[in-house]
């Protein structure tokens, strides 16, 4: 079983940061405090929909196919997904 890293707060729902990072093969540890990267903040659906996306050299046609959907419901999914990753990146920029 993969364990997937949180993305929000169990208590009160707000993005987490990254506070800290190890290297187990040497033992260095990065501390700080750092926003995870834009496609870590997408919900798990979103993240998965990319992965495939990617893997269809990017054509809509066959992501439709693969996920037994029309082109215009795939097409849709896709700008949910460009504009959820706009409205981070604005809020990362402020």
């Amino acid at each position: 079983m993969n364990k997937r890293l949180p993305l929000r707060c169990p208590s009160c729902e707000n993005l987490l940061q990254v506070k800290q990072l190890f290297c187990d093969s040497c033992k260095t540890e990065v501390t700080g405090l750092y926003s995870l990267p834009i496609i870590s903040q997408l919900s798990t659906e979103d993240q998965k929909f990319i992965l495939d996306f990617v893997k269809a050299s990017g054509s809509l046609k066959i992501m439709a196919q693969n996920l037994k959907l029309s082109y215009p419901t795939v097409r849709n999914l896709l700008d949910e997904i460009i504009n959820d990753i706009n409205n981070l990146d604005t809020d990362e920029k402020q």
